[in-house]
């Protein structure tokens, strides 16, 4: 993962937002590369979700259509939507290093308790938190390791009088750490010229609520009918305690959500389709089938508006420090009519649908497929990193073509005898149609290294023979083979591989 971070910094990809400012603890900014990149994303979503939707059950083409609601929305939507009083995550401070942490991400270690011993606290996940632990526990009790009896349990399991022998994570003397409470996640803001709780709103936690807001509009203006879904993609804001594990766990992030509303009698159907339509999705983007799982959620872990019948799935992924475990990647959630229903309660507006053919009119049930951008980028960055000593670079990114930043580069072997005004007109006509790159500089070795790191899939080289044979070198980004193909079909080429 470090060499991963590493690239991206250094091949802009992703940087610390405000960085010259020593950065702030959550927050990310796309460079050029990682742009392009989390924009094909995006792209091949739409496309494949709304534009040109899947096929459903029944054979026929299903009807989606887009929305791009507001960030900041009445504070009312969100006491209907039990954000205001159930969004909230139990945290701890530290009063000495004034640290804040998710007390269900902290593990302590420790011996038997026997109300007298030290334990040691880290965040889970963190292997050198772990190894501090493990350092300073050993030098207290005057034991390695290996003759040690101690075990590793969560913080959130221990008795409220035990937290005094508890160490914090960043600091050496016990007792530091105060008791859970419970922190509501909402960034609050204020709206107009008065700060006060009257002015007093929310940035949106997640986009989902827009669409519930929107549905009689979208009923009314475009003609659609149940089943039918609407789609959204858009930024959301979660202050999170302890933001971790690059831009997985981020303050603010992107997502990918589908509000699916269909007949109760139909629900499980519906949800059944979306899994496997999901599953599928993030294999097409190139994340393969044995790092990806489906997982049914326990019923501990439902969250406040999920159906009991068919529950909720996650689409997980194997990031590498989850690994061996997974990580969520996007949830299927089975919604019921909780959130029109709400809203209609707390609007006083009729949100219900009229079914023609049924003859009935009731609130549809909704089935969310909803993706964490931000986290779909990390995960294709996982998957692309693909270690190789024997190239210059060492590493490359074996994106899919659709969703490589850079699809193609043209090079001139060298600065002259005609081959850079043979590569610009080539150049220039393929950056009509892609994003292309176009490097005279160095050895042909670097450049191909440069492309190798930033996943172009294929190289077009002009050399001496080209001025002869009116053709150019093809190098591939995978298999490092080169081939020779006519100029004049290049265009073709890369269009047919890039469909």
């Amino acid at each position: 993962m470090d060499d991963l971070v590493a690239l991206c910094k250094r091949r802009g990809f992703i940087y610390p937002a405000s960085e010259i400012y020593g950065g702030l603890n959550g927050f990310w900014d796309y460079g050029p590369l990682g742009t392009e990149l989390k924009n094909n994303i995006r792209d091949a979503w739409w496309h494949d979700m709304v534009r040109c939707p899947p096929i459903g059950p029944d054979g026929e083409p299903i009807s989606i259509v887009g929305l791009d609601s507001s960030i900041i929305q009445n504070p009312r939507v969100w006491e209907a939507s039990g954000h205001v009083d159930g969004f909230n995550d139990p945290m701890v401070d530290c009063r000495e290093t004034k640290s804040r942490y998710r007390a269900d991400h902290l593990m302590v270690l420790g011996g038997e308790d026997t109300g007298e011993r030290r334990l040691y606290a880290y965040l889970a996940g963190d292997d050198e938190g772990r190894d501090r632990a493990v350092k300073l526990l050993g030098k207290y009790e005057k034991v390695s390791a290996e003759e040690a009896d101690w075990t590793d349990r969560p913080l959130v399991d221990l008795p409220a009088a035990a937290l005094e022998r508890v160490v914090g994570p960043d600091t050496k003397e016990p007792g530091s750490l105060t008791e859970p409470r419970q922190f509501n996640l909402m960034f609050k803001t204020f709206v107009g010229a008065l700060q006060s709780e009257d002015s007093a709103a929310y940035l949106r936690p997640e986009t989902a609520q827009g669409i519930f807001l929107n549905f009689n509009n979208v009923v009314d203006t475009m003609r659609v009918k149940v089943p039918f879904g609407i789609a959204q993609v858009g930024k959301a804001f979660r202050n999170e305690v302890t933001p971790r594990n690059y831009i997985f766990r981020s303050r603010e992030f992107e997502q990918m959500e589908i509000e699916w509303f269909c007949h109760e009698s139909e629900a499980a159907t519906w949800f059944d389709f979306w899994c496997e339509t999901r599953r599928k999705w993030w294999e097409s983007m190139g994340l393969t089938s044995d790092s990806v799982q489906m997982r049914r959620h326990d019923a501990d872990e439902l969250a406040h508006y999920a159906k009991e019948g068919c529950g909720t799935f996650d689409v997980e992924y194997r990031f590498p420090f989850t690994s061996p475990d997974f990580g969520e990647l996007e949830g299927v959630a089975h919604r019921g009519n909780y959130d029109l229903s709400r809203h209609m309660e707390f609007s006083k507006k009729k949100l219900e649908y009229f079914d023609q053919p049924r003859n009935e009119r009731y609130l549809p049930h909704v089935i969310e497929p909803s993706a964490g951008l931000s986290r779909g980028t990390l995960a294709i960055l996982c998957e692309a990193f693909t270690p190789d000593e024997a190239r210059a670079s060492k590493v490359y990114m074996k994106f899919q073509p659709r969703v490589a930043p850079i699809k193609a580069a043209v090079f001139p072997l060298v600065n002259k005898d005609g081959m850079p005004e043979i590569a610009g007109k080539l150049y220039e006509t393929l950056r009509q149609r892609w994003p292309i790159q176009y490097d005279a500089k160095q050895s042909i070795g670097k450049r191909y290294a440069r492309m190798d790191e930033a996943g172009c899939p294929w190289c077009f080289t002009v050399d001496s023979d080209t001025v002869n044979d009116q053709a150019v070198t093809v190098r591939d980004r995978d298999s490092l083979s080169q081939d020779r193909l006519a100029i004049d079909q290049v265009e073709n080429w890369l269009a047919d591989r890039l469909k």
